[in-house]
Formats: C-alpha cells, sequence, structure tokens
C-alpha cells in the first residue's frame, strides 16, 4: 500500500485515513469486500460494502496514473528534456487527460507533416510567424528555399503545419476546445443513405440532434449501437465558428500578414488535429459515463432480482409450456432433485385438454406436490388457465415464473454435468421450478447478462459489466448465506473466499464423506487453507449441524466468545440462542476487545435472535387478467395487473400477460417528477396499470401507474 495515495482516497471520498489504510490492508491480505463488511467493522470504521468497494476502485486508479506517471517521465527523460519543472509538475497531476496534455508535446511522433517540415528546417520560420511582427514574412520566407522547399509558399505551408501541431499540443488551446464542447456539444445522428429500410428499428435517431450533456444513456447507447450496426453516422460537435474564436481570441495579436497565417494556422489545426482528437475524447467519456449508467441500472436490477422471495424447500411441479411440442413437466421434491418428467399436449395442434388436466392432477397426487411453477413463455396463459381449471385434492398454488435465461442454462455444461441423460426441455423445466423454491440458488448457474433485467448489456464495457455483475451476485449470496450440504458448485464459487475450484473440491468431499456436520469439517477439504476458512465459513450454514451456531452468521472465530459468555451466566450457548431474555441481561461492554467491539457484539445478538433466517421475502401468489392474453385483447383505458419486470433510467417494463411487455414511462410513474424510477417501483413488484396506448405496428404497449 502507497501511504500517499492512502490519503488522496481518503480526500477523495471523506473518509478518515485510518479507515482507508485499514481497509486496503485487509483487502491486501486476500479478504473478500463481503467479509470485510460483515466480520471486520472495528478495522474499517463501519465501512459498508459500497464505501469499501470505493476505496478499492479509487485505489487502484490512483495506483494506475502512478504508473503511467512513470512511464511518462522515462519517456521524457530518454528525450533529455526532463527538466525540474517539467518532473515536479507531473509528479503533482493525477487527472490523466491533464497528464497526457502535458505529455502530447514529447509523446513520439509518427511521421506527421509537421515532422517533415521540421526535417526541411522550417521551424525557424514558425517560430517567426508565431511572433507576428515580421511585416514581410513571405520575403524572410524566400530564404528558407533550398532543394527540399521549392518556393516561399512551399515554406510557408511546412511552417504552417509545424504550428498547427503546436496549437494542438498547446494544453490552453485544447482546454479552450474542450470547455467549448463540455457546454456546448451536440451529439447528431442521420441515417445511412440507403439503409432506411433496414433500420427501421433506429426510426427514433434518423435525424436526431441533442446536447451532449442532456443525452440520457439510454438514447447515447442506443445511438452507438446504430452506427456500430451500420446503420447510423454519429457525431459530437460545438460551435466550429465559436470555437475558432475563441482560439483566434487567445493566439491572433495583430492584424498583418503573419497574423492571417496565424488564423488560417488556428482554422487548419482546430478541423485537422484539435476538434477530430477532442470529439474522440468527449465520445470516449460519454460512453464510459453511459456504460457506468447502464451498468449501475442492470446491477441494481440484479440486485433485487437474486433477492427475489423464495418459496422455500416445497415439492413442486415445474411446466415449461409449448403449443407444438408440447408441456414439459417434471416433479421436483423439496431439495430441487428431479423425481418425474414427461410431456402433456393441451394445446393446439394436439388439443389433449381432458388428459392433460388428467394427468397433472394424478401427478400432484402422486408426488404430494404442494406449488406449481409455470414459465412465463409461449403458451403460458393457455398452461395457466389449464392449472386454474383443474380441482385437486388439496390447495395448490401456481406462479409464473420468468423463463430468461433457462434455455442458455439448460445448454450449458453444468445442466449437462446434472442431468446427462435428459435433453435441453427437461432440464428448462428443472430450472423454472427450482427458481420458484430459490431464485438466487438457481440464477447463480446463468450468465448475469443473460438473466433478462438489463438493457444494452451487450453494448457496455464486457470486462467492467461482468466485474461489476459478479460483485453484486457475491454480494447477495453472503448476504443470503448458503446451505453448505445442499449449495451447488455454481452457488458455493460466488462465496467469500472460495472461487470454482474450492466449490467443487466441497462438492467432491460432501458426495464422499456424507453432509457436513460442522464448518471445521471445512479444513479437511482439498486446498482449503486458514484464509480460506477464515473468508467463507461465516456464509456457509448446516441447518442440522452439531453445533447451532454453525446455521448463523456468527463467525467461527467468535464462538470461543460466545462460550464465555454462556459460562459467565451461568449456562450453555443452546440456551443463550433459545432465550432472548437471558440474552439482554449480558453486559456486552464486558466483551469489548481492540479486535471485537460493540459493532460486532451487535451483530452476534442481532443473529441470535433469528439464528439462519432468511432475509428475503415472503413470496406472493399472483394471477393476470383472465381475458387478456394478446395485444390484440388490449383497449386504451384498461386496468390491469401487473409485475415489474425490469426497471431502466426511463421508466419500468411491466409484464401484463401478454408476450410484449407494456413501459410505463418515467413521467407516468406518479403525479411528481420522478427522477429515478427505483424510488417508486422494484423488480418484481405487483401493480396496477391503466392501458395509455396500444401501437400494433410497432408491437409497443404505453402503460401508466398514475390510475
Amino acid at each position: 500500500m502507497q501511504p500517499e495515495l492512502s490519503r488522496m482516497v481518503a480526500t477523495c471520498l471523506s473518509i478518515a485515513e485510518k479507515q482507508v489504510a485499514r481497509t486496503l490492508d485487509l483487502l491486501e491480505g486476500g479478504a473478500t469486500i463481503p467479509f470485510i463488511s460483515r466480520y471486520r467493522k472495528e478495522a474499517t470504521g463501519g465501512l459498508d460494502e459500497v464505501q469499501i468497494e470505493d476505496v478499492k476502485r479509487l485505489y487502484e486508479k490512483l495506483t494506475e496514473t502512478a504508473k503511467r506517471k512513470e512511464t511518462i517521465l522515462a519517456s521524457i527523460e530518454s528525450q533529455g528534456k526532463l527538466t525540474d519543472e517539467l518532473k515536479k509538475r507531473i509528479n503533482t497531476i493525477w487527472n490523466l487527460t491533464e497528464l497526457e496534455d502535458v505529455y502530447l508535446p514529447y509523446r513520439p511522433k509518427r511521421r506527421t507533416r509537421a515532422e517533415i517540415a521540421r526535417q526541411k528546417g522550417l521551424e525557424p520560420l514558425a517560430a517567426i510567424i508565431a511572433t507576428q511582427q515580421e511585416t514581410h514574412i513571405r520575403e524572410a520566407a524566400t530564404r528558407y528555399i533550398n532543394e527540399n522547399v521549392k518556393s516561399a509558399d512551399e515554406a510557408l505551408a511546412g511552417a504552417s503545419d509545424i504550428l498547427a501541431e503546436q496549437f494542438n499540443e498547446n494544453e490552453r488551446c485544447r482546454n479552450t476546445v474542450r470547455q467549448q464542447f463540455r457546454q456546448k456539444a451536440v451529439i447528431t445522428s442521420k441515417v445511412v443513405k440507403g439503409k432506411e429500410e433496414e433500420a427501421v428499428k433506429f426510426r427514433d435517431y434518423f435525424n436526431f440532434s441533442e446536447p451532449l450533456r442532456r443525452c440520457s444513456s439510454h438514447r447515447l447507447l442506443a445511438l452507438r449501437r446504430g452506427e456500430t450496426e451500420g446503420f447510423l453516422k454519429v457525431s459530437i460537435s460545438p460551435d466550429d465558428e465559436d470555437c475558432i474564436h475563441h482560439l483566434n481570441r487567445l493566439y491572433v495579436k495583430g492584424n498583418n500578414e503573419c497574423s492571417r497565417i496565424i488564423e488560417n494556422t488556428i482554422t487548419d489545426s482546430y478541423k485537422r488535429l484539435i476538434k477530430p482528437s477532442i470529439e474522440t475524447e468527449f465520445a470516449t467519456a460519454s460512453k464510459q459515463k453511459a456504460d457506468d449508467e447502464a451498468i449501475r441500472v442492470f446491477a441494481q436490477n440484479l440486485h433485487q432480482l437474486l433477492l427475489s422471495p423464495p418459496l422455500g424447500q416445497k415439492r413442486v411441479l415445474g411446466i415449461d409450456p409449448g403449443f407444438r411440442t408440447g408441456c414439459k413437466v417434471v416433479c421436483l421434491d423439496a431439495q430441487g432433485n428431479l423425481l418425474h418428467n414427461e410431456a402433456i399436449y393441451p394445446h393446439p395442434p394436439r388439443n389433449e385438454y381432458p388428459q392433460a388436466q388428467r394427468k397433472l392432477q394424478k401427478l400432484v397426487e402422486q408426488y404430494d406436490i404442494q406449488a406449481i411453477a409455470i414459465g412465463n413463455g409461449t403458451a403460458s396463459r393457455e398452461t395457466e388457465s389449464l392449472v386454474q381449471s383443474i380441482r385437486f385434492d388439496r390447495s395448490v398454488e401456481a406462479f409464473m415464473v420468468s423463463e430468461d435465461g433457462a434455455s442458455i442454462y439448460s445448454a450449458s455444461k453444468a445442466a449437462r454435468d446434472e442431468f446427462p441423460d435428459y435433453d435441453v426441455t427437461v432440464r428448462g423445466a428443472v430450472s423454472i421450478g427450482r427458481r420458484l423454491m430459490d431464485p438466487l440458488a438457481e440464477l447463480v448457474k446463468i450468465d448475469p447478462k443473460s438473466i433478462g433485467v438489463g438493457q444494452y448489456q451487450h453494448d457496455v464495457d464486457q470486462t467492467k459489466l461482468r466485474d461489476t455483475l459478479n460483485r453484486t451476485v457475491e454480494s447477495c449470496v453472503n448476504a443470503v448465506g448458503v446451505n453448505l450440504n445442499t449449495a451447488s458448485c455454481q452457488l458455493l464459487t460466488y462465496v467469500s473466499g472460495l472461487g470454482p475450484q474450492l466449490a467443487q473440491n466441497i462438492v467432491d468431499y460432501r458426495m464422499k464423506n456424507g453432509p457436513f456436520t460442522s464448518r471445521r469439517d471445512l479444513l479437511h477439504v482439498k486446498r482449503m487453507g486458514a484464509k480460506s476458512f477464515e473468508q467463507c465459513a461465516g456464509f456457509l450454514r448446516i441447518p442440522e449441524g452439531d453445533n447451532p451456531l454453525d446455521n448463523t452468521a456468527v463467525h467461527p472465530e467468535r464462538y470461543d466468545l460466545l462460550k464465555q459468555m454462556a459460562r459467565d451466566a451461568g449456562t450453555t450457548v443452546e440456551e443463550l440462542i433459545r432465550n432472548k431474555e437471558l440474552r439482554k441481561s449480558i453486559p456486552l461492554e464486558r466483551y469489548i476487545t481492540e479486535e471485537c467491539g460493540l459493532p460486532t457484539l451487535t451483530d452476534i445478538m442481532t443473529e441470535l435472535d433469528k439464528p439462519g433466517r432468511d432475509p428475503r421475502n415472503k413470496i406472493k401468489a399472483f394471477s393476470f387478467a383472465p381475458d387478456v392474453h394478446t395485444i390484440d385483447d388490449l383497449k386504451e383505458g384498461m386496468v390491469l395487473p401487473g409485475i415489474i419486470s425490469n426497471i431502466t433510467n426511463f421508466g419500468c417494463f411491466v409484464d401484463i400477460g401478454v408476450h410484449e411487455k407494456g413501459l410505463v414511462h418515467i413521467s407516468q410513474l406518479a403525479d411528481r417528477y420522478v427522477s429515478d424510477p427505483n424510488e417508486i417501483v422494484s423488480l418484481h413488484q405487483q401493480v396496477k396499470v391503466r392501458v395509455l396506448q396500444v401501437d400494433k405496428e410497432r408491437m409497443r404497449i404505453a402503460l401508466t401507474l398514475k390510475i
């Protein structure tokens, strides 16, 4: 850890230096963010996961900048141009754009027009023009005619090229243009000629312009997608004449021939060098900003989706609906194991409705089914009607379950390894059933990009997206905790301190030796060292183990402390867990140490109040309007039940039981101004919406929450 960078992080994030230093020490020591935020509150001063991630990210960014400065200093020094003043200036800069501006005049150049002019000996002539004092510049230019320079005009042109490059490399010049871009740049798009029909999905952007600073992330990503696919031409530009005027005011100092050359040179430099460079800079920066916003929204949606209410360990019948190929039906036990599978054909073209009713009725009875999960894809509403038409011998609730990503999982290696003797349709139905039981445990098996809660996920920075989504999954998994004896390898992978190899080793150990009876047994797992055990143990649960604390979020490193508390109270740990009044009587202050302060002690007591509790909400049954199945059934003014299926910056999408999702624009979320849709709605929230408009040509449905 570099103390100077640590201090800068503390200043930038308004966090105490001591907190930052200790957090960085823990990170460099191999601790994970979930572990630090949960079990090292005394060291960090109670920083949460977001703050710890901010510390990590900013420190890494400053470290990369420091490395870049070393490279730049070495490059300038090798040219023999590194002065003490320049070195001091570079060492004080931590903004990458400013750093690159300072380095630009010293950056090794290709064979530019200016470099060719210098090789012809025209640099002194450029210096004369720059003073704007020579009244007979053309006559002065004739002194530079030689075998490489054929005329005074050629000499002046070469000198102008040198000056144009100097203007481009001048910090003040570039910052002047940047300021104009920042305040007045407009992003413009036009359809590529001849591609109007192919580009119909980008119709809104055929002749589009908007101030760049007002262009929302989703619009900018749509524009860039259209550009990438070859349908749109996109540009970013301020008012060119205004920019040139500002530059002329800075550098044109007279009214002679040299001054006019400077004017022409500034125009050339701006159009040929400065503007393209700054436009690229702003295009990159605006794309990064749009990426960050899209990734933030995606991660927020994913977090809500992964923490969706679970049904719990119930016996479930899962149905993957279909028409021609039928509905694949699976029966699962309370642990999600496949007991039975077959196909039914209640819908066209076979229309075996009575047979399907009898079959489902029999399966519910035979396998003691407690709930039914129906995939929300093709034929889902028809299958829901089928299930609702059956009189079962018990109360069986039916739930619509998102199919997003189920087909990807069913064809994955994980699915093939688990069900080598079954085809993708069976695996998909199993996934649907398990999603109802525990969305988190099942969805971690699927690439987060394929879960169906993002927008433009294929257009953003893929490395940044993957890292952010993986952190989101890790955060959710560790917030809920994982049953050590039932968790899949994929789920264990996201537990703090594990990863793919250790997760697989745990599964292998479990298969060979049977269920874990103690967290300490983890130390017998291949490649499980003390550090990995420290990081993962608190997030792994053993519901019926030897030690009741193994089914809590209390870390094993605090077991001895709880035993001491129990001894001091004249009781046992088991009784301490059962007896709330007994816990209240314990003077926590007596047990405070440097490593275990009041925050950790309070967490322990809170956990013992509800040992092993699941922080997720309880699932609620839901039904769509019975008379609405397709977009043709919709009429303006209808009020319908729906479920929030995706949230974006510009509103939210609602599943109202037809194939197309309806959009509630941000302006239709409430009777007041809304800056963030998450203030009003959450993923999978059950809502009532009114139909505003149905565009059957474009298959778009506009909805409102303002009923």
